[in-house]
Parts: structure tokens; C-alpha cells; sequence
């Protein structure tokens, strides 16, 4: 086929990533998603094949390749910006409570709902499908929250990323559980999740002495390959290898805390700095695209028909009903009374997504339809829009409020007597 030949693909590739720029630029100043914008983009490019007659196209195996590297980029790029202070640490251990709790307690919900309507639901298959559901994205929050207030932001980098994480965490624990020959029980996940630090940690101070010693020009894809290689060989061994993604962004990010007393001698903290800003870019670049073409090609995927369910569109509304009261009672307890717009910032999107493919096939259910996915992917990210729209305003609001009070007051002057 022409459409496809080689020259086309290349601009049809740029052409997206071109896109993919302006949506960005379009999402600061509306506060609308980029990622809406790119899964409508992939969506128009689906019947744009369809018109032009393109046959069937097996999508899945780029999806899953995209989602893996793209969940590798995102946890890095929020890692290197996680700050480990004294001072940081409760916002850390807050954040940590309310991504846990609000995780598993959404999780249990959404099962129960899916359990519920959907007749051939087993309460374990329910469970598998919960989990993506209630895992927050932080390829979504991350970009979107820059504007807010600095306390604000990094709540929901931290609460993002460990919803994210976590969230992996358990889903794989639940498939683990359908074998009894790989379930070791929590005994040994917690074991697994102990070794998998131990190696986070030594690989991570091995990779920091190393690649500071490297004269090399070329050498941040070197140390994104080796990242990538920990990963998959990670999760070839049954580990959870995310943990060392986070932990290496951490150290790496944190080397003055890591690198004390005889440790401190190892370390060339210019070179290593010189390393870290670096890498910071390189992950921020590379997130970008494959956080780009993932959601184009979810778009290109996803059947859109399946929206005007009412089916769908019941169980849906009650699992965003659900993820939003739960969330509203955990940031009354854990942040307080100001939970405008953190408690409407939980969108949905990559993580579900991968996750939702990697559901074993003993586990899956021909009833369930994907249009609850996407629907709880748009319904939460649109939420989220119309919630920063409004702080925005508001926020713009109280500056000008302050301003006229301002100027109100040196303009006056007290009456003189004569």
C-alpha cells in the first residue's frame, strides 16, 4: 500500500510529533489534556485508514512496547524531580497514604460495581479489572499540574507516581495469585520487594561511580539502555522493576543524601551533576514522544461506538462517582479543608491502559466492554480540565482582588487639618 510506504511513514511520523507539540502548547493555555487531544487525533487517523480502504492492523504489539518504555520515561523523569528532605517528608508520607489507601479502597469499589453488572464477573477477575482502573497517570498529572501552587504540585507528583507504582505492584500480586505456582503469598512479596531494593540500590551506585568515569560524549542512551535492560531482566526474574527505575531517579537525583561519609569520596559531584541534567532533559524528551505515539495509537484502537452504551455509561459513571468520594474523604483527612483542585485531579490513562492488555487470559471476561476503559479515561481527564479551568480563573480572581486592594491603599491618604 502507498499509505504506508516508507517516505510516508516518515511524515506522517513527524507529522504527529508536530502535532503532538501544539496540543502541548494548546493544554497550558486551555488546561485541556494533550492526551484528549491526542487519542481524538488517532481516533480521526482510525477512519481516516478505514476511508482510505488500509486492511486490518495489528497495533497491540506497539502499544505494549510504547507503554513499557513510556512507564519507564515517566517514573524517571518524576523521580528526578522528587526532592529527599527533612522538611519534604511528610508531604511525601502524606502523599504516599493517600495513593495507597485511595488505590486499594477504589480498587475494592470498582470490583464490587463490576462484580455486580456484569454476570459472568468472578470477584477475582473483578479485581484484575479494578486495578487499572483506580491507578492514577502520572503522564497525564505530571505535565498538567506545572501551574499550580509549588505545596500543590509536588502532592500530586508524589501521589502520582506512588499510585503508579503501587498500582503495578498489585496488579501483579492479583495475577500472580491465579497460579498457585508463582503465588508465593505476601510473605514473599514482601521478600521480593526487599531483593528488588537491595539490587535498586547497589546497581544504581554502580551505575552513578561508572558513568561519571566515562569520557564518552555518547553515553545517555548507553545509560537509558542499561536502565532498560535492569528493567526487563528485572521482570524476567519476578521482581518489581519499577523499583529500581524510581530508586536509580532518586540517587540519582539525590546524590548529596546517598553519597555521605566514606561513600562521599566515590563521587565526582560535578561530573555526576553534569550526568543528571542530562539525563533530565533526555527523559523529559523522550516521554514526550512515546507518551505521544502510545495515545495516538490507543486512539487508533479504541472503538468509539462503544461510548453511547448505556451499559457502559452506567458503570462508568459509578466507578468516577466512586474514585471522587473516595478521594474527597482522604484529602479531607490527610490534607485538609483545601482540596480544590486536588481532589478532581485522579485522571485515568497510560497505566490503565497497559495493564488493562496485560490481564491473563484466564482471567478475562468476553462481557466486559472496553468502552468502560475509555469512558473513565475521558470522563476523569475532562473532570480534571474543567477543575484547573476553574482554579485558574479563581486564582486570577484573587491576584486582581489583591492588586485593586493594593492600590486602593496607596492611593489613599488621611485627611490633613489645617
Amino acid at each position: 500500500m502507498e499509505i504506508i510506504s516508507s517516505y510516508n511513514l516518515i511524515i506522517e511520523v513527524s507529522l504527529i510529533i508536530i502535532f503532538s507539540f501544539f496540543f502541548n502548547g494548546i493544554s497550558k493555555r486551555t488546561n485541556i489534556p494533550a492526551v484528549l487531544m491526542l487519542i481524538v487525533l488517532g481516533v480521526v487517523l482510525q477512519y481516516g485508514l478505514k476511508f482510505a480502504e488500509v486492511g486490518e492492523m495489528n497495533f497491540f504489539p506497539i502499544l505494549e512496547l510504547l507503554g513499557i518504555v513510556g512507564l519507564i520515561m515517566i517514573v524517571l523523569e518524576a523521580a528526578l524531580e522528587l526532592e529527599l528532605k527533612r522538611e519534604k517528608l511528610m508531604p511525601i508520607l502524606k502523599s504516599m497514604a493517600v495513593a495507597l489507601i485511595g488505590l486499594v479502597v477504589s480498587a475494592w469499589i470498582a470490583a464490587l460495581i463490576l462484580y455486580q453488572f456484569i454476570p459472568t464477573m468472578t470477584m477475582q477477575s473483578a479485581w484484575l479489572y479494578a486495578t487499572p482502573l483506580s491507578i492514577l497517570s502520572s503522564a497525564i498529572i505530571i505535565p498538567s499540574v506545572s501551574g499550580l501552587k509549588e505545596n500543590k504540585k509536588e502532592f500530586h507528583i508524589y501521589e502520582s507516581t506512588f499510585s503508579d507504582i503501587i498500582g503495578i505492584m498489585m496488579f501483579y500480586f492479583l495475577t500472580a495469585r491465579l497460579n498457585p505456582a508463582q503465588d508465593s503469598g505476601v510473605i514473599g512479596f514482601t521478600g521480593n520487594l526487599i531483593l528488588t531494593i537491595v539490587i535498586a540500590l547497589v546497581a544504581s551506585y554502580a551505575i552513578i561511580m561508572i558513568f561519571q568515569n566515562i569520557k564518552s560524549n555518547v553515553k545517555l542512551f548507553l545509560l537509558i539502555a542499561v536502565l532498560l535492560l535492569l528493567y526487563a531482566v528485572g521482570k524476567k526474574m519476578h521482581l518489581s522493576s519499577l523499583i529500581i527505575i524510581l530508586i536509580f531517579g532518586l540517587v540519582i537525583a539525590n546524590m548529596k543524601v546517598f553519597f555521605q561519609g566514606k561513600l562521599a569520596k566515590y563521587l565526582d559531584f560535578k561530573k555526576a551533576h553534569h550526568i543528571y541534567h542530562e539525563l533530565h532533559t533526555i527523559t523529559a524528551e523522550t516521554a514526550f514522544v512515546v507518551r505521544t505515539f502510545f495515545f495516538v495509537i490507543f486512539g487508533l484502537t479504541i472503538a468509539i461506538t462503544s461510548l453511547f452504551d448505556l451499559n457502559v455509561a452506567l458503570i462508568s459513571t459509578l466507578i468516577i462517582l466512586s474514585i471522587y468520594a473516595i478521594r474527597y474523604v482522604l484529602l479531607l483527612l490527610f490534607v485538609g479543608k483545601d482540596v480544590i483542585p486536588q481532589l478532581f485531579i485522579a485522571p485515568r490513562g497510560l497505566i490503565t491502559v497497559l495493564l488493562f492488555y496485560a490481564i491473563p487470559l484466564e482471567a478475562q471476561i468476553a462481557e466486559f466492554n472496553q468502552g468502560i476503559l475509555l469512558f473513565v479515561i475521558i470522563g476523569t481527564s475532562l473532570i480534571m480540565t474543567f477543575a484547573m479551568i476553574y482554579d485558574k480563573r479563581r486564582s486570577a480572581k484573587a491576584i486582581d482582588l489583591a492588586k485593586s486592594r493594593k492600590v486602593g491603599s496607596v492611593s489613599w491618604k488621611a485627611p490633613t487639618i489645617d
